[in-house]
Formats: C-alpha cells, sequence, structure tokens
C-alpha cells in the first residue's frame, strides 16, 4: 500500500510523512533530551568537571537514556587496577525523549483512521535510520577520561613507587547502544500507536485496538500521574526545606526512577538492595537509612514505616491510582464490555506495567581499587549500590491487585453510564 501524498502550496506533491517529518521527529526527541540531561547534570555540578568534560558527561547521560551502553573503566598502573561498573537508567531524561519522539512520530498520522503496514513501516523506518545517526554522534562524543585524587593508604607507594595513581573514565560502546537504541526506538513507536486513540492501526490489528487501547492509555496516565505527583513534591521540598540545586538535580535526571519504586513500594512489591560507601541513591534519607547496611536487605513498606511512618500512605496513593486507573480503563472501552473483561484486561495491563517499572528501576554501581588483587582499597573512591527487585511475587502481587481494581472501575463505569443515561432525555 503506498503512502497517500498531499500537495503544498507550489502544487508539488509530497509524502506527509517523508525524511523532513522524521528529521523534526528525532531532532525534537534529542534536543529535548539533551536540554534536560544538561541542566540536571548542571544542578548536580557536574558543570565543573576539568577538561571541557562536560558536554561529554551530557553525551553519555543522552546515550543511557535511549537504551545505549555506556562502559565505565579505570586504570592504576602496573600493579593496581579500578573496578567500575554501572547500570542505571536516568528515567527523567529518557520519558522527554520519548515523548518528544512519539509526538513526532504521530503528528504526521493525525486524522487516520487505517494506515497500510508498509505505510507505517516505512515511516518508523526513516525515523530509525535518522535515529541511529544520531545515537552514532552522541557514542562517538561521549568519552572521557578523569584522575581520581584518592587517600591513598600505601603511605605514598601507589603515586611513587608504583606510578599508580587511579583514573577512572566512560566511553559508549557503540555497537551495544545502536543495537539497544534501536530497540527503545521501536518500543516507543509501538507504545505511541497503542496509547493515541486518534492514531491509524493496519486493517489487520483494529480488531485488538478495544481491548489493549485503553488500557494501554490508562496505564501511562498512570505512571504519567506519578511524575507530576513526584514533581510537584519536590517543588514543596524546594520551598520548605531548601537544597534547591540538589532536588531539581533528582527531577531532571532520576524522578521517575523514585517516583516508579515508590508505586511499586506502595503495590506491596518487594526490592533488596544495599548501598555502601561515599555514594549513595539520589532519593530520601529514608531509603537510604534502610538500604546502608553491610547484607543485602529487603526495601518494601514494612521496611519503610520502621524508618518512618508516613510511608504508609504510599499504600494508599497506589490504591487510589490504580483504581482511577482502572475506572479511566472501563469509561473508555465499549460500553458492551463484561466486568470479568475488564478484570482481565487490567491485570495483564497493571502486571506489564509494574515488570516494566522494576527493570528500568534496577541500580547497579560499584567503584574500587584493587591492589596485586587484594580486593578495594582506596579510603573514600570504594563504593556499591544495588538496588533490585523481586520479579515474580511482584508480577502475582500486579495480577491481584489489577483483578480487583479492574472489577471495581467496571462496576463503577456501569454506574455513572446508566447515571448519565437517566439523566439524559
Amino acid at each position: 500500500m503506498s503512502s497517500p501524498r498531499s500537495t503544498g502550496r507550489n502544487g508539488v506533491s509530497r509524502t506527509p510523512h517523508g525524511w523532513a517529518d522524521a528529521l523534526v521527529a528525532v531532532l525534537a526527541g534529542m534536543i529535548a533530551m539533551i536540554i534536560v540531561a544538561a541542566l540536571g547534570l548542571w544542578a548536580a555540578g557536574a558543570g565543573q568537571l576539568p577538561g571541557g568534560a562536560f558536554p561529554r558527561v551530557v553525551a553519555a547521560v543522552v546515550v543511557m537514556a535511549a537504551g545505549g551502553s555506556v562502559a565505565v573503566s579505570g586504570n592504576a598502573g602496573e600493579l593496581a587496577r579500578t573496578n567500575a561498573d554501572l547500570s542505571v537508567l536516568p528515567l527523567s531524561v529518557t520519558l522527554v525523549g520519548a515523548l518528544a519522539v512519539a509526538a513526532g512520530f504521530l503528528r504526521p498520522l493525525r486524522h487516520r483512521a487505517v494506515a497500510g503496514s508498509r505505510e507505517l513501516a516505512d515511516w518508523a523506518a526513516r525515523v530509525a535510520a535518522l535515529w541511529l545517526l544520531a545515537l552514532l554522534a552522541l557514542s562517538l562524543l561521549a568519552r572521557k577520561t578523569f584522575a581520581v585524587p584518592v587517600e591513598d593508604p600505601t603511605g605514598g607507594l601507589l603515586d611513587d613507587v608504583l606510578d599508580a595513581a587511579p583514573t577512572v573514565g566512560f566511553r559508549a560502546e557503540i555497537p551495544l547502544t545502536l543495537v539497544f537504541g534501536l530497540l527503545w526506538l521501536a518500543g516507543v513507536l509501538v507504545l505511541a500507536l497503542l496509547v493515541s486513540r486518534g492514531a491509524p492501526l493496519p486493517p489487520g490489528l483494529l480488531r485488538y485496538q478495544e481491548p489493549v487501547r485503553p488500557a494501554a492509555h490508562a496505564m501511562i496516565v498512570l505512571l504519567l500521574g506519578y511524575v507530576v505527583l513526584g514533581v510537584i513534591v519536590g517543588l514543596v521540598v524546594v520551598v520548605t526545606q531548601g537544597h534547591p540545586a540538589e532536588t531539581f538535580a533528582v527531577i531532571l535526571l532520576g524522578l521517575p526512577n523514585l517516583v516508579w519504586l515508590a508505586f511499586t513500594l506502595g503495590l506491596g512489591v518487594s526490592w533488596e538492595g544495599k548501598v555502601e560507601g561515599p555514594f549513595g541513591l539520589p532519593m530520601p534519607q529514608v531509603l537510604d537509612s534502610v538500604l546502608r547496611t553491610p547484607d543485602i536487605t529487603t526495601l518494601n513498606v514494612r521496611t519503610l514505616a520502621a524508618q518512618d511512618a508516613r510511608a504508609w500512605w504510599l499504600v494508599v496513593v497506589a490504591a487510589l491510582a490504580v483504581l482511577a486507573g482502572a475506572f479511566l480503563m472501563a469509561v473508555r472501552s465499549p460500553a458492551r464490555t463484561r466486568a470479568w473483561q475488564h478484570a482481565a484486561h487490567m491485570a495483564v495491563a497493571l502486571a506489564l506495567t509494574v515488570l516494566f517499572s522494576c527493570l528500568v528501576s534496577r541500580v547497579s554501581a560499584h567503584l574500587g581499587l584493587s591492589l596485586l588483587g587484594l580486593g578495594d582499597i582506596g579510603g573514600g573512591l570504594g563504593g556499591e549500590v544495588v538496588l533490585r527487585p523481586r520479579l515474580w511475587s511482584a508480577l502475582g502481587i500486579a495480577l491481584l491487585w489489577g483483578a480487583v481494581a479492574g472489577l471495581v472501575g467496571g462496576l463503577l463505569a456501569s454506574f455513572v453510564r446508566r447515571r448519565t443515561r437517566d439523566r439524559g432525555p
């Protein structure tokens, strides 16, 4: 099926979603991600990095946010070495880029009921080709090495005898970045088609839009609602407690990491993790207190409430959010949908949403210096941060929450429709 054409002012026909439109979509996503990453890193103090490293760090953050891979490496001479690894998504940057790319992808398709599979594939291929070029350019920029000032427990042996002053650097792994970046883009485009009520679908997929689109839209609204609530809480913290730079750094770099973690905790999901060393997670002090233990510890509402009883409010907020999402899904679904179908749709949708939130909110970071293979040394250099979910129990909890909320939301939607119908004529 060929792409429909429109006629411009000069009478020349053009494809309404050609290369120019693809370039606009890609540039919108990249520029939005670069701006948010730069502002967040500047608020975090990265603007003071030596050697003109700031643009390179911004490029590395954008690469990670777009699903790319950035390797952290170190060197400390012949007999010593630094060990470093980092696995974390700056989800604020990711979210802004995904929204911008999705809007650019859907804009030429608006006001259409149906689009052919080949047409959609050609349009997505144009966006993907330009996206890969942009990622390649950022990956070439995202590399830098830093000298690490560290307390020397060997009494100067590292610097004077072994010439082993430690350095830590990062570089984008280009092949992995292009592969994972393409998968990231494919997920964004597919989700955009699923969520948008006005986006066209191929004729063979139209029968699936009734059960899928209302649930997908409700879950996106739920996740974005948590982000908006997190922004409000952050602004309140700035006004009441100060620390504007630190707070805005968290908002601009990792706010979804925190609020989606809070969402899963409110549902009853348990996480495992620990924080040791001089660095930690950009999170409230109560979370750091629970996780700062010698061994892996359990993070859930109960352990948080042992530090601060206000943690139980996470359960209330999660319950209201899930119920609101189920009601929104039911209202957007056809009136003929039965209550048990609402329960099934919501259970699957919420399980996938919790799975997504758990996978993207995981954190793993380690930094240490070893001498002659004797393990981590180096005073303030070493540290480790680990945060991972208990996935199987999380999925079971989400299925149960979704089934109950879907049933209640369906009944509420039926009641609202009935009241509206009675008030009509």
